[in-house]
């Protein structure tokens, strides 16, 4: 297990901070590179290994400010699903488990050694899931220190500030980080809303339904102006058309809401250094140092 590290005496001074979605990340490197990567003697598929570190080192060159920022990879843990599925039992649980939609996870134990081989720090809590865990990270990081978190997941969206963006790659060059501008251009929403937004009109990825017959539209509409779900009761707005259903429904968005909020008191076992991570090497190189070509 990788060591603690020691909480950074001046953050004002500190490179940006990188936190990485792994799982999510290495889901798209498995399963979204041009072509498979096998080992030397064609017995080994290393697509998910090597493509992980490649995606990641072209990020922090063409991506990040500076080109060298402090880097922590977080990780879903085992359970880290189980407290939100006790609120909901629907949530996450269509994904499919079958071995090609897992194939991922074979990669894993790898990436974790080639991680540590490079100096890169990881976090993986057993009960927690990488939001919250990266949720947590982003809040305990004091300003000014800009943070930049990595993943094509929307529900870091919440997260976004002027110095806190997120960093999807498949975007088109020029808009990959996302800004508060960049969230309300997509959603017309603000960051700070985006929990309401969710509830309302429901998150499918994470098998969240929202408030039945509410889109994104018509979602947004109702918070027109900055309002949380606290604010429509009084609006005027839940009286009329698909306002009514909101108001039939409104303990049920209460519900959603709080399962997409982030958490961001957990317990971590460790926290940013303020000192910049190693450069990665070649993926080519780090497959070779684990002897897997």
């Amino acid at each position: 297990m990788q060591p603690t590290l020691p909480i950074p005496a001046d953050a004002t001074a500190a490179p940006p901070l990188l936190l990485v979605d792994g799982h999510n990340l290495l889901w798209g490197a498995t399963f979204g590179f041009p072509a498979p990567i096998y080992s030397r003697d064609r017995t080994r598929l290393l697509t998910g290994l090597f493509a992980f570190f490649a995606l990641l080192r072209v990020a922090i060159r063409n991506e990040i400010p500076g080109g060298n920022p402090e880097v922590i990879v977080v990780w879903d843990g085992e359970h880290g699903s189980q407290a939100r599925q006790q609120k909901h039992d629907g949530y996450k649980a269509s994904r499919p488990t079958d071995d090609d939609a897992l194939l991922p996870l074979r990669f894993l134990p790898d990436v974790k050694r080639g991680l540590d081989n490079c100096g890169i720090a990881w976090i993986e809590l057993e009960h927690a899931e990488a939001d919250d865990v990266i949720a947590t990270l982003v809040h305990t990081t004091p300003a000014p220190r800009p943070v930049i978190v990595m993943s094509r997941d929307r529900d870091y969206y919440q997260l976004v500030t002027d110095r806190v963006h997120v960093l999807n790659t498949r975007f088109r060059a020029g808009h990959r980080l996302v800004t508060p501008d960049e969230v309300y251009a997509r959603h017309q929403v603000t960051p700070d809303q985006w929990a309401d937004f969710r509830a309302l009109a429901g998150d499918p990825a994470d098998e969240i339904p929202g408030v039945h017959g509410i889109g994104a539209k018509t979602a947004a509409r109702l918070l027109d102006g900055g309002l949380h779900l606290e604010d429509l009761p009084a609006s005027g707005r839940l009286t009329t058309g698909r306002g009514r259903t909101v108001a039939e429904q409104y303990d049920l968005a209460l519900k959603w809401r709080d399962l997409i909020r982030l958490t961001t008191t957990l317990d971590l076992p460790h926290h940013p250094t303020g000192t910049p991570s190693p450069a990665l090497p070649r993926p080519a190189d780090i497959v070779e140092e684990l002897g897997l070509w």
